[in-house]
Parts: structure tokens; sequence; C-alpha cells
């Protein structure tokens, strides 16, 4: 039997009280409780919320913008070192959100499987394949006790070529194994107030999607308006992948500089 600090036993009441709403239950990833969660795959989804960093993705007719904010915790800390855009092939850009530890192990991961799907097949792999495959490993991480959720939410972008026909692509994969593509998503802190503001610039944007500098505009806008004032080009990172440059490259703070002052002109 449980005691007390004066030596009592606790009642089976407050034993409940002591552990907290989820009253045991979030100390094994493997054991779901009587409402049917899994608390720490949740807490992975807070830890994502907890980074502080909000990032988004928007797909145009020609063309894939993914923006997120850059932060630089320490004066100490050489600015260009700090980055939550990523590479995994030459032609597949990633933004991760969350814990940027599990987010490098995760890009080590793709990188490998990317690097083996080419070897063996002869060309690149395909953006929704390798959503999938990073989505299964995540689902696999919540079964066994031996492993944890990884706390980041990856948002991959590129451009797939089947014949002549060039289709952009946007796919967001959560710690759950959940994945699903998109035509604009957010992610991190801030990620249903930019969602809602996303849902209304899709929905009146042209049917056959917007163009590259209305792509541009709506993330660098949806990432402002959530943020709640402007932002400088230091703030921000921003990574693009077009039908006529298909490889993924993140832009200068110059260019970044350019593109607001052009949206602030609008304003």
């Amino acid at each position: 039997l449980r005691l007390g600090r004066s030596g009592s036993r606790l009642s089976g009441s407050q034993k409940k009280m002591s552990r907290g709403s989820s009253a045991g239950y979030d100390r094994h990833i493997t054991i779901f409780s009587p409402q049917g969660k899994l608390y720490q795959v949740e807490y992975a989804f807070k830890a994502v919320r907890n980074a502080n960093i909000t990032s988004i993705g928007v797909k145009g007719k020609d063309c894939v913008i993914v923006v997120t904010q850059k932060k630089v915790p320490d004066k100490l800390i050489v600015p260009s070192s700090v980055t939550h855009m990523f590479k995994i092939t030459s032609k597949i850009g990633c933004v991760s959100t969350g814990l940027i530890a599990d987010a490098k192990s995760q890009l080590t991961s793709a990188r490998q499987q990317a690097a083996e799907f080419k070897y063996k097949n002869g060309y690149e792999i395909p953006v929704g394949y390798l959503a999938k495959r990073i989505a299964d490993t995540c689902q696999v991480y919540t079964q066994h006790a031996y492993m944890r959720p990884l706390g980041v939410v990856p948002i991959l972008c590129g451009i797939e070529f089947e014949g002549k026909q060039a289709i952009p692509q946007l796919y967001k994969i959560d710690p759950a194994g959940f994945f699903v593509g998109y035509h604009a998503i957010a992610a991190g802190h801030k990620e249903q107030e930019a969602n809602n503001l996303l849902e209304k610039k899709v929905k009146s944007a042209p049917e056959k999607g917007m163009t590259y500098d209305e792509a541009m505009e709506a993330a660098i806008l949806t990432l402002q308006t959530v943020l709640g004032s402007d932002v400088k080009p230091t703030d921000i990172e921003v990574g693009v992948v077009t039908v006529d440059e298909p490889e993924f490259r993140t832009l200068s703070e110059e260019e970044v500089d350019k593109r607001l002052s052009i949206i602030s002109d609008r304003d």
C-alpha cells in the first residue's frame, strides 16, 4: 500500500489525483488509456508546439513554397549555422518543426532511404513514397516500449515528373505516423490559426492554383499574421522548388528582403 508523507495510507481517489489526469497511462507508450489515448504520442505533438516555431507550406500550380521562423537562441551562436530547412535529395526539400536533434536523426535516415532507392531503381525517389517511408518509421516508434516518438513534424516539398507533366507535391508527417498531401499546411506553435488563414487563401485562389508570386505572398503573409508583427529577413527562412528549377533551394537574405518589400508595398 502507498503511504502519504505523514505515513497515512492514501485512498484510491488520492492515488489518482497524485498521478494527474492521465493516471499513470503516460508512463508507457504501448498502453492505451480508458479514453483510447496514447499519452506519450500526444506529448510528442506538444513537444513540437513547445518549440515555439511556426512553419508554413503552400503549393502553387508550378511551385511549392515553404516558410519557417528562424530563431537564434544565443548571441554566441553563428546565425548561418541555425536552420530548419534541409535538403533530403537535390530535388526534395524539408522544413522540420520541433526538436531539431530529432529532426537531424530523421533526416539522416530519410537521406539514406532516398539514396538506396535511387541506387536500386535508377531514378529519384518520389516525394509521396519518401513521405510514406518516413511515416511508417514514425508509426513503428509508437508500438515499442523501448522507443519513443520523435518530437518533430517534417513538411516535404518537391516536383514530380510524370512524362511531360510536372506535379508539385507537398506532404506533412506527424509523430503518430500519419501523412497526407496538402494544397497548403502549417505546423508548430500557431498551427491552427495559420491553417484557418490558409484555408481561406486556398478557397479564394484560382482553380488552376496559385502562381509563384501568389504562393510566396500567401505563405509569408500567413506567417506574419499569426505572429502578429512584420518580420525581418533574418527572422524567417524561405525554401522554394519550381517546375522550371526543380532543385530545392533556400532564398538568401537579400532575396527574402526583396520579397518582403514587394509584399509591404502591395499592402
